[in-house]
């Protein structure tokens, strides 16, 4: 058992939801007909094209065609945040993953950038409805970071690029769908006045 599986919800977990909730919602892991949009940053980029390796083989898993995929490449992890709100406004992606690392080094700089990342990319999300999923690696050591983006089923890139999968269906089941009326163009009042 790896780490990551003993922080998941077991499955026995789920089947036993629906008998205490009146709905369970969850999203699933077809990826069919989605287009992804990979914001990586280049600073640490050896680490970045293992988690972006990585995000491509999760994506293909859940059955994301590769030509519906679009990576972009940002300086560095502060920057990850402009480029995810660029795919968000352009609209030619159902969802982002930001990828890169942020290793710790002997000054105040991780803090900075690892925080203001982090901020930034749930920031895009939530001011304009697009998932944008955060698989940026922030740790203290390269070997940290080299270990998070092995070619493996716990490559963190892979990770986030099937919770971005899983983000799209579960905004798209329809109680979450916003309700027609004033509130539905609600996303698109906030992406206009940001521009």
């Amino acid at each position: 058992m790896t780490s990551s599986d003993q922080t998941r919800l077991p499955s026995s977990a789920l089947v036993e939801l629906p008998d205490l909730v009146g709905t369970n919602l969850r999203g699933d892991h077809d990826g069919r007909g989605l287009r992804l949009g990979f914001a990586c940053g280049l600073f640490n980029g050896g680490i970045s094209w293992r988690l972006l390796q990585g995000a491509l083989e999760g994506s293909a898993e859940c059955g994301v065609d590769p030509r519906d995929v679009t990576a972009a490449w940002a300086p560095g992890a502060f920057e990850l945040p402009m480029v995810a709100r660029s795919f968000a406004l352009a609209g030619t992606v159902d969802a982002v993953v930001c990828l890169g690392a942020v290793i710790r080094g002997e000054t105040g700089h991780y803090d900075l950038v690892a925080g203001e990342c982090a901020t930034g990319i749930q920031r895009v999300q939530l001011d304009t409805g697009v998932p944008v999923v955060f698989g940026v690696l922030t740790t203290e050591t390269l070997d940290q970071a080299l270990a998070r983006s092995e070619p493996d089923r716990d490559n963190k890139g892979r990770e986030a690029a099937v919770a971005a999968v899983e983000m799209v269906r579960l905004l798209r089941s329809s109680p979450l769908r916003p309700a027609p009326g004033p509130e539905a163009g609600m996303a698109r009042r906030i992406t206009s006045t940001m521009i």
